[in-house]
C-alpha cells in the first residue's frame, strides 16, 4: 500500500501545541494550517511490516523468531492473540530537516510544523493499522502498541527495526539512545486474535509522556485513553 495524506485535523495539532482548540486565536489557526500544509507537502511516508507468531512467557512475549518482547503490560494487551503483525512508518528526512531549518529561524513556527508531523505520523499509522487489519478477515485486534508505552522497554527499537530491515527498507534506524532517526517515525504491534478480545484502554497513567503530555496540561486527552 501506497500511503498519501492530503488532510491533518487541524484541532488535533492545536492540542498537540498545548492550546485547547476552542481557546485557539485566529492567529494560532493560521499558524498551525500553515503548519500543517507544508508538513503535508514535505513528507514522503514510508512503511515496513513483518508478521510473527506469539508465545506468551513469563518475562513477557517471545516472537516465532526468537525475539523476547520483554514486559508484563504487551502480554496482557496481547492476552487471546497468537500472532502479532510489527510494523514501522516515517515520515522521512525531509520533515525532520525541513522542521529543524524553520525552528533555527521561528521557534514558533517550528513548534507548528513539529506538532503538524506528529498529527501527521499518526495519521499515517492509522492508516497502515487499517491496511494491516485487512490482511487477517474475520480477525480481532487490540490497539497498537509502540516501545517506550507501558513497561515495554525503548532499548527494543533497535531488536524491530532489524526485523523488519527497516534501514535499508525505509530508511529508519534509531540513535545510541534508542531514538528513532528520522525522528518522525514511529515502531508498532499490532496483535491479532482468531476470537473476540476483551478490549483494553490505553490509559494515561502508564503513558511514557504522562509526566509531560500536553494534552493533559490544556484540561483534554488525546482520544485514546
Amino acid at each position: 500500500m501506497n500511503l498519501s495524506i492530503s488532510e491533518l485535523n487541524l484541532d488535533e495539532v492545536l492540542r498537540y501545541m498545548g492550546c485547547p482548540p476552542d481557546q485557539a486565536d485566529e492567529r494560532l489557526r493560521t499558524l498551525a494550517r500553515q503548519a500543517c500544509g507544508q508538513i503535508l507537502r514535505e513528507a514522503r511516508p514510508r512503511w515496513a511490516w513483518r508478521c510473527f507468531d506469539v508465545t506468551a512467557e513469563p518475562e513477557g512475549v517471545r516472537l516465532s523468531c526468537g525475539l523476547l518482547l520483554p514486559g508484563q503490560d504487551l502480554k496482557r494487551h496481547l492476552e487471546g492473540c497468537r500472532r502479532a503483525a510489527l510494523f514501522c512508518a516515517t515520515l522521512g528526512v525531509q520533515t525532520d530537516s525541513f522542521i529543524r531549518r524553520a525552528q533555527s529561524v521561528d521557534m514558533l513556527h517550528g513548534l507548528a510544523l513539529d506538532c503538524a508531523a506528529d498529527a501527521a505520523v499518526e495519521q499515517v499509522c492509522d492508516q497502515i493499522e487499517t491496511e494491516l487489519q485487512g490482511q487477517f478477515p474475520g480477525c480481532f485486534f487490540p490497539f497498537r502498541y509502540s516501545p517506550g508505552y507501558g513497561d515495554l522497554p525503548l532499548t527494543l527499537q533497535n531488536d524491530l527495526l532489524d526485523l523488519l530491515d527497516a534501514p535499508r527498507r525505509v530508511g529508519l534506524t534509531a540513535s545510541a539512545s534508542h531514538i528513532l532517526i528520522p525522528r518522525k517515525s514511529v515502531t508498532a504491534i499490532l496483535g491479532v486474535a482468531d476470537q473476540p478480545i476483551a478490549q483494553s484502554v490505553r490509559s494515561c497513567l502508564s503513558c511514557p509522556a504522562h509526566a509531560g503530555c500536553m494534552y493533559r496540561k490544556s484540561g483534554g486527552h488525546c482520544g485514546i485513553s
